[in-house]
């Protein structure tokens, strides 16, 4: 059996989010906790991959380089903990624009499936926003939100329906219930 894949969102999942975009390597901050929870999972034998909305690029608050170089400093802090992320993919345009990769739409996801030559039905995708439960409920995965980033705002929102979907506090905690299934089945 092939090793068990999990999804990220990026900002609020495993770093700090803004109203104002992360736009640059110093913005960008990890919440305490979620690389050593990125470790534990690959630790435990999953692929770690991670799926992002950065419409900051269309809206020309960053480019490219700089979101690759948010993405080294992550490796980088990442790797001293012994985890590793197995693929990045992240959805360059805006709200209005009419691509199929931002989430809620699934493009991305797909992409990155056919990419690891993967069925995403059941995988988890963990996020803190109604548009990665979203994605994940119309992908057949399994939604887990987090509390940090928009997560707590999400849960307070009307328009956030919140059935099947595993609410908890932090990326660490979500690991330590991956690891925790894992074992058991």
């Amino acid at each position: 059996m092939a090793d068990p894949v999990v999804f990220l969102d990026r900002d609020g999942v495993i770093n700090e989010d803004s109203d104002t975009y992360i736009k640059s390597v110093c913005e960008w901050i990890p919440i305490p906790g979620s690389l050593e929870a990125i470790a534990r999972l690959n630790h435990a034998g999953f692929r770690v991959v991670i799926v992002s909305n950065q419409s900051g690029i269309a809206r020309g608050l960053f480019d490219t380089a700089a979101l690759a170089a948010m993405h080294q400093k992550l490796r980088e802090l990442l790797a001293k903990y012994g985890g590793r992320v197995e693929m990045i993919g992240y959805c360059p345009h805006g709200p209005t624009d009419s691509c199929t990769c931002r989430k809620p739409r699934p493009g991305l996801l797909m992409t990155l499936g056919r990419r690891l030559r993967i069925d995403l039905t059941g995988l988890p995708l963990v996020g803190d926003s109604i548009s990665d439960i979203q994605v994940a409920h119309g992908l057949a995965m399994t939604p887990w939100l987090v509390l940090t980033g928009k997560g707590q705002r999400t849960v307070e929102s009307s328009a956030a329906d919140l059935r099947g979907v595993r609410v908890l506090p932090d990326l660490r905690a979500v690991a330590d219930q991956l690891v925790k299934e894992s074992i058991v089945s």
